[in-house]
């Protein structure tokens, strides 16, 4: 071995500026790494966080939750919602028979056919009769009658969707709409809630056909509400 001669090593480190060089090189590395670890420390923690605030709302506002989705539209039914609506009383509440004429420039609905007979349990035709309603609730307006069946009745239009496609009257100078219970106009009929033995007269065209409507309705029976045999506790036995 030459005694002038530097000793060989294995790395290079010893050579000038290696040293700093590598040090700087591991230890960036290191830096770098905590830094990222770091990083992820924190994102996780946010996350975890934010997953327990998401979860804590819902669970300390279920209630309100749930009741809105029991509240969706898409859940009920029509009848549903509209008892709902206008706070309709529980189904036998209260009995009532009340005779409604539908015409139509002179032609009266016949609400014998099948579509029309006992599509709401609150309020409907049943045995096949044309003409008498039968309520069996409180609060129950003749929009639920008429919703029940596709018959939608404003001031001034007479729509039906009961039929092929949708057929609609509106008032002109021609025609116009007539609402009358008990030979009395009221201004909105959609709203009227039935009493029992009235006579009710909805009426679109020519107006001169009216006088002729109203003593057609006048000679309509209407039935007596059945009563219950209190002998029996518990049956609703008609007598």
């Amino acid at each position: 071995m030459n005694e002038g001669a530097l000793p060989k090593e294995d790395s290079d480190f010893s050579l000038p500026g290696r040293i700093d060089e590598s040090d700087a090189a591991y230890f960036g590395v290191e830096i770098e790494s905590k830094s990222k670890g770091k990083s992820l420390a924190i994102f996780g923690i946010a996350f975890v966080l934010i997953s327990a605030g998401v979860f804590a709302y819902y669970f300390l506002n279920q209630s309100e939750i749930d009741s809105q989705i029991l509240d969706n539209t898409t859940f009920k039914t029509l009848e549903e919602k509209m008892a709902k609506h206008y706070g309709v009383g529980q189904f036998g509440s209260e009995h009532a028979h009340a005779a409604l004429a539908v015409f139509v420039n002179g032609d009266q609905v016949d609400f014998s056919h099948p579509q029309f007979q006992i599509q709401s349990k609150y309020i409907h035709f049943e045995n096949n009769n044309p003409y008498l309603i039968h309520k069996h609730a409180t609060n129950v307006p003749l929009d639920m009658l008429f919703a029940s069946f596709g018959l939608k009745i404003t001031e001034n239009c007479i729509e039906s969707n009961y039929q092929s496609g949708t057929n609609q009257h509106c008032v002109d100078k021609n025609n116009s709409m007539i609402f009358l219970v008990n030979g009395k106009s009221i201004p909105n009929i959609n709203i009227y809630e039935i009493r029992h033995n009235d006579r009710i007269l909805i009426s679109f065209g020519d107006s001169e056909l009216i006088s002729e409507q109203i003593e057609y309705l006048e000679g309509l029976e209407i039935h007596d509400i059945p009563k219950i045999n209190k002998l029996v506790p518990g049956n609703n036995i008609s007598i």
